[in-house]
C-alpha cells in the first residue's frame, strides 16, 4: 500500500456499489462526480488493485466484495459517532436509508415522514422502494439502515409493529360485485385474474387454498401501477393489500375478500448487527397512534 485508507474513500466505494454508478453516488453523497472518482481511485491505489469494475452498472471486483462489508461497518460506525454527539447535544441528525414496499411508500410513509421531519429537523430519511422479499436482504446486507417488513417473524428488540394490512379484491366500480360488503374468492372464478408478482402472491394463494378453490391467474404483472391500470381498463380483477387504496383511480374499488387474509407490518433495523443510534432514536419515537395508519378499515373504497 502507498497510503492509508480513509473514511471518504470507503464511503465512496459503498455509495458507488449501492447506486451502481459514479454520478448516482455523487448525488447520494452530495459531492461532485469528480470527487467520487478521485476517492475510489485513491482507495485503489492504497489497496494496490481495483475495487470496482467500471460499467453500467458499476460492480465490485473480487477484492471490492471483500472490502465492502468492512467499508459499510466503518461508514455506519462513523455515522453512529456523529449521531451520538448530536443526541448528546439534543437531537437526531444524519441520514437513515429506509426501505419499504410500494403500498407502504404510497399510503403509510408520507405521514411518518412528515412527523419525523417535524420532530427531527436535522435528520434526513431517504426512502427506497422494493419488493417484500428484497427488503430483508437489503437490510441485512447493510444497503439500508431500516425497513418495513412483512410477516418478519422473530425481530430484534426495538422493532415497531405498524399494524395489519388485509387483502382486498380490486374491481371496477361497474363490476357486478362492486357493491358487496365482502367478496368470496370463489365468486371471482368467471373473471380473468391479474396476479401481482410482488410480495402479495403468497397471500392471494393462501386465500384460495383456504377456500379450496383452484387458482388460475390469467396474467402475471410485476408492476403494481400496471396491474391497477389493467383492472381500470376492464382487463380483469385482482387481489391486493388495502394500503393500495391511495393508488386507485376514482372508478375502482377495494372490497375485503373471504377467507380473510392479512399481513403484518413491522418497522425495524437489522437483526444481524447493532442499529445506528439514529435508527434506535427514530424508532423509539414512533407512537402507538401510527398503528391505525396501516389499515384503511374493513372496506376500502376509492
Amino acid at each position: 500500500m502507498t497510503s492509508d485508507v480513509n473514511l471518504a474513500q470507503l464511503r465512496a466505494l459503498v455509495a458507488v456499489s449501492d447506486t451502481g454508478g459514479f454520478g448516482a453516488a455523487a448525488d447520494e453523497l452530495g459531492i461532485s462526480q469528480s470527487a467520487v472518482s478521485h476517492a475510489v481511485a485513491a482507495l485503489e491505489r492504497a489497496l494496490g488493485a481495483p475495487v470496482l469494475w467500471r460499467g453500467s452498472p458499476c460492480r465490485a471486483t473480487p477484492l471490492g466484495e471483500q472490502v465492502l462489508p468492512h467499508a459499510r461497518t466503518a461508514v455506519a460506525s462513523a455515522a453512529a459517532v456523529r449521531t451520538i454527539a448530536a443526541r448528546h447535544s439534543g437531537g437526531l441528525t444524519g441520514t437513515i436509508r429506509l426501505a419499504a414496499p410500494t403500498t407502504v411508500c404510497q399510503a403509510l410513509l408520507p405521514g411518518l415522514l412528515k412527523d419525523w421531519r417535524a420532530a427531527h429537523p436535522q435528520l434526513t430519511v431517504r426512502v427506497f422502494e422494493g419488493e417484500d422479499d428484497e427488503l430483508p436482504v437489503w437490510l441485512e446486507a447493510g444497503m439500508v439502515d431500516a425497513a418495513v417488513l412483512m410477516d418478519a417473524g422473530r425481530l430484534p428488540p426495538g422493532a415497531v409493529a405498524l399494524g395489519a394490512d388485509s387483502m382486498h379484491v380490486l374491481l371496477r366500480r361497474d363490476h357486478p360485485l362492486a357493491g358487496e360488503p365482502t367478496v368470496h374468492v370463489a365468486e371471482l372464478e368467471d373473471d380473468d385474474f391479474l396476479l401481482s408478482e410482488g410480495g402479495c402472491e403468497r397471500y392471494v394463494r393462501e386465500a384460495y387454498r383456504r377456500a379450496g378453490v383452484r387458482f388460475t391467474p390469467r396474467h402475471r404483472i410485476r408492476d403494481l401501477n400496471t396491474l391497477i391500470g389493467m383492472v381500470h381498463a376492464g382487463v380483469g380483477v385482482s387481489v391486493m393489500p388495502a394500503l393500495a387504496l391511495t393508488m386507485l383511480p376514482a372508478d375502482c374499488v377495494l372490497i375485503p375478500i373471504r377467507p380473510a387474509v392479512h399481513r403484518t407490518l413491522t418497522l425495524t433495523g437489522p437483526s444481524g448487527r447493532p442499529w445506528s443510534p439514529a435508527v434506535s432514536g427514530l424508532l423509539a419515537g414512533v407512537g402507538a397512534d401510527l398503528v391505525g395508519r396501516a389499515s384503511p378499515g374493513p372496506a376500502a373504497r376509492a
